[in-house]
């Protein structure tokens, strides 16, 4: 699980990025905690590890798959499926593919 932020840490103004960047990478390699942006004190943007937005990426694309996988079993038990055959006898009628 990723670190929590910090937001006595974690949240600065733009224009730091701009001032003190290397410093702000540091601060992400050593903590690879995501780094909240400001533009007059509302959030604007995030500056994260790339290992940590890739972690974030795959979590996305897990929860994504178990997701059609949740909705085909809700279907299963709705009764909205047909037999493979059938699919596959109409695909082939309507493109004309012979067997």
């Amino acid at each position: 699980m990723p670190p929590q932020l910090d937001t006595t840490q974690d949240i600065k103004p733009l224009t730091a990025l701009r001032e003190n960047s290397a410093e702000l990478i540091e601060q992400l390699k050593t903590t690879r905690r995501p780094i909240i942006l400001t533009v007059d004190g509302r959030p604007e943007a995030v500056l994260q590890d790339p290992a940590q937005y890739q972690r974030l990426l795959d979590l996305v694309e897990e929860a994504d798959a178990r997701e059609g996988i949740r909705r085909g079993l809700d279907d299963i038990a709705a009764g909205r499926t047909r037999p493979a055959r059938e699919a596959f006898d109409e695909i082939r009628a309507k493109h004309r593919i012979p067997r």
